[in-house]
């Protein structure tokens, strides 16, 4: 089997063969077509099955997806099997060569995420006001647990991202996360965890982070930035200020390739958003809002070169114009 990671095209393609599917799952030619494509290369077939679960993940969300899970069935029903079409694809899927796993992990990583205090939904950007007085901004998928005591004030993170704001208090305060703990002196600052890896950005005053296992330390200091993980961290590099910009639901770009602005918008929307890499290079300036991410596709598309294509209700692509 070819190991080489999928490219925009073959999921673009994999893409186009469900909506045909949909709409001809009884035409005998195009069920042999597309047989034959599955057959031609094993990243048609790995494509497919990236396809089939972003489908079972997020077309329920949409008014359609009973006819095309119907059209699916009726598909699979000629000379293939979903097993034969599908058969080996255990251990490519279990490489992450799509970054299934990255796409998964917010939802099965942290089983202690379902039952935490504050939670939040994709595009969901939550404010809140602590007992003592620190102000707290929720990033969309976010997990946290507050727990104060008499002698110190924790913040568990899950999943997800925060910024903080620091009240007065005379007790400590402590962020943790799978990575380690953060410990503030009088600063806004922001957390966000990555799974094995935590990224800490420091916008005011001063944050030391502990290393979880190792019990290493790293002091970063106001426009300083992070990534640690349980046994070391990087050194401290220029955070960029308009990272905690989110908290007020907008994305700022300055001079910002497209490929990362497609990538922040990622993480605010239901099912696949993709872009032809040939495009990752244009720069980008402007406001857009993040939890409107069709509005900031369509004000892009405007602006840029570029179309957005839209092949299933779940299945978005940025494609040169």
């Amino acid at each position: 089997m070819n190991n080489a990671p999928l490219d925009h095209a073959v999921l673009q393609a994999a893409a186009s063969w469900f909506a045909r599917l949909h709409g001809a799952a009884d035409d005998p030619a195009t069920i042999a077509q597309w047989n034959t494509w599955l057959a031609e290369d094993a990243r048609h077939r790995l494509a497919w099955r990236y396809v089939e679960g972003i489908n079972q993940r997020f077309g329920t969300l949409h008014a359609d997806a009973d006819h095309a899970h119907q059209a699916l069935n009726a598909a699979h029903r000629g000379r293939h099997s979903r097993r034969s079409l599908l058969g080996g694809l255990c251990v490519a899927g279990a490489t992450g060569l799509l970054g299934w796993g990255s796409w998964r992990q917010g939802w099965v990583d942290s089983p202690r995420a379902w039952f935490a205090t504050y939670r939040t939904g994709l595009a969901d950007v939550r404010p809140l006001t602590l007992a003592d007085g620190s102000r707290l901004w929720l990033n969309g998928q976010t997990a946290l647990d507050v727990q104060f005591d008499e002698s110190v004030r924790q913040l568990r993170l899950y999943r997800g991202e925060i910024l903080i704001e620091t009240g007065a208090d005379a007790r400590p305060l402590q962020v943790l996360t799978r990575a380690g703990r953060m410990q503030p002196l009088g600063t806004r600052f922001s957390v966000r965890d990555q799974g094995l890896r935590t990224t800490l950005s420091v916008f005011e005053g001063t944050v030391q982070a502990t290393c979880a296992e190792s019990g290493r330390q790293l002091r970063v200091e106001a426009g300083q930035m992070t990534v640690f993980d349980a046994q070391q961290g990087a050194a401290p590099r220029p955070a960029n200020a308009l990272r905690q910009d989110w908290s007020r639901g907008v994305l700022v770009a300055e001079d910002m390739p497209l490929g990362q602005v497609i990538s922040v918008l990622k993480d605010y929307r239901h099912g696949h958003l993709g872009i032809d890499p040939s495009l990752d290079a244009l720069r980008v300036v402007g406001t857009y809002p993040l939890l409107d991410s069709d509005r900031a596709l369509a004000m892009l598309e405007r602006a840029l070169p570029i179309r957005v294509v839209r092949t299933l209700p779940w299945w978005v692509s940025v494609e040169a114009r």
